[in-house]
């Protein structure tokens, strides 16, 4: 399988809408945490047993091995996401569910697509370990 067509078969499978949001500066009155959407977008989030799945599809493991239960597809133009940026799904199977960035979006000089590892919402980055 050529690269294009295996771009253009990931690209395919982004069907929801996605937004990944950098913490800033805190509010200047309240404290609070306020967050910066850096992204929003198509995308796919991805279990285990969907990463397999993938697998199966493509006949080629593009994802990689991963300790994550749950990686994020974007698409080429979409920024690399950093540790600890908030995955919010606003669209698809996993709609109003926040996942945090587990690692530095992968980036490689042959690329086909963006992934990035998610720790769920009660993970260890959430408690902040």
């Amino acid at each position: 399988m050529d690269m294009e067509t295996l771009r253009a078969d990931l690209d395919a499978l982004m069907t929801g809408r996605v937004r990944i949001r950098r913490l800033g500066q805190a509010d200047a009155v309240t404290g609070d945490p306020e967050y910066q959407t850096v992204y929003d977008g198509r995308g796919a989030l991805l279990s285990t047993h969907g990463q397999l799945l993938v697998k199966e599809i493509l006949g080629v493991d593009i994802l990689g091995e991963s300790s994550a239960w749950y990686q994020l597809l974007t698409p080429l133009g979409a920024p690399t996401a950093l540790v600890g940026d908030q995955v919010h799904v606003d669209e698809g199977e996993f709609e109003g569910r926040t996942w945090y960035a587990e690692a530095t979006t992968q980036v490689s000089t042959t690329e086909l697509v963006r992934v990035t590892r998610l720790d769920e919402q009660n993970g260890a980055l959430a408690a902040g370990v």
